[in-house]
């Protein structure tokens, strides 16, 4: 699993840096009272010119949505939380690392009007190997669907990427882990299948690719809108649809996406095995177009990598 995590030595907060143990918050902090966080999940990669951060502009606009949604008055603009995430890399001297920049409430407010609360913001940055355990990308995961559904649209706005949402995230990954399998998929309020705990689905049925629609119940990810940027350059036919759960026991192929998870195919569902119980070809086709163009092994034909030397 994804274990504890590798302590780097410095911490970007509010434009200058501070050591790793330094970064506290107040037990009454309205982000630990009141789950008053959002944040990035970012990975950079190792690639024969140097590390380099896989699509940071695009992390940075959804950190400013989440921002934009949540009334959080961002005091950074988008160029600096840019080099704040390249410069935490560098001054780390990190190759293959996550990249975590986050925005949050700090202490002063007791109630849920948290306007005397400090807004503070960070970066911090780490290594971090495969998400789902050695050997995921290879051979894939056993899944489960979850009992814990995703909430209904317009409760929770599943566009930003909140600390609290996650709560209902660990839920999910929690009834897996304890039930024997690496991680689960969550239905939307409807009974259809929306993603797992913190990932995108994506099936594979006679090698044509499908994801759920992004219906209010799922994050738009950017990995998994990077999938269906490499399915078109490969030919590969696309549908967006509903997708209801008997289809995660027809599927030829299944794989989830995420920053994290990367691309990390699915060999089973409530233990009955996707297609021939291993990594498909689609998936595998998929897979190693996204890894040569991040580990920088392929032209980035769409601009999606940041230099960090």
């Amino acid at each position: 699993m994804s274990g504890r995590i590798s302590e780097s030595e410095w911490i970007w907060k509010d434009g200058e840096f501070i050591p790793w143990a330094d970064a506290q918050l107040h037990l009454l902090s309205t982000a630990v009272q009141f789950g008053t966080s959002v944040f990035e999940g970012i990975r950079a990669y190792q690639t024969p010119r140097g590390p380099a951060v896989f699509r940071l502009g695009e992390h940075i606009r959804r950190l400013q949505d989440s921002c934009r949604i949540y009334r959080l008055p961002l005091r950074h603009d988008a160029s600096a939380l840019h080099a704040a995430c390249v410069e935490t890399v560098r001054k780390n001297d990190l190759g293959d690392c996550y990249i975590r920049p986050m925005v949050l409430r700090g202490y002063g407010a007791a109630g849920l009007y948290a306007e005397a609360s400090p807004l503070e913001t960070y970066v911090a940055a780490w290594p971090w190997g495969t998400y789902l355990g050695e050997g995921a990308l290879e051979k894939g995961v056993d899944v489960c669907t979850s009992s814990w559904l995703r909430a209904h649209p317009n409760t929770f706005p599943v566009a930003a990427k909140a600390a609290g949402h996650y709560v209902s995230a660990q839920l999910i990954k929690m009834e897996a882990v304890a039930n024997g399998y690496t991680e689960g998929i969550a239905l939307g309020p409807g009974g259809l299948v929306s993603e797992g705990s913190g990932q995108n689905l994506f099936l594979v049925r006679d090698r044509t690719l499908i994801t759920p629609f992004l219906d209010g119940t799922s994050l738009s990810g950017i990995t998994r809108d990077a999938i269906l940027q490499l399915a078109e350059d490969v030919g590969v036919p696309v549908r967006e649809q509903l997708v209801p759960r008997e289809s995660l026991y027809t599927a030829d192929e299944m794989f989830f996406t995420g920053t994290a998870s990367e691309v990390t195919p699915i060999r089973s569902v409530d233990r009955i095995e996707v297609g021939t119980g291993k990594a498909g070809p689609v998936t595998l086709m998929l897979q190693k177009a996204f890894m040569d163009v991040v580990k920088g092994r392929v032209e980035d034909r769409h601009d999606w990598l940041t230099r960090v030397d």
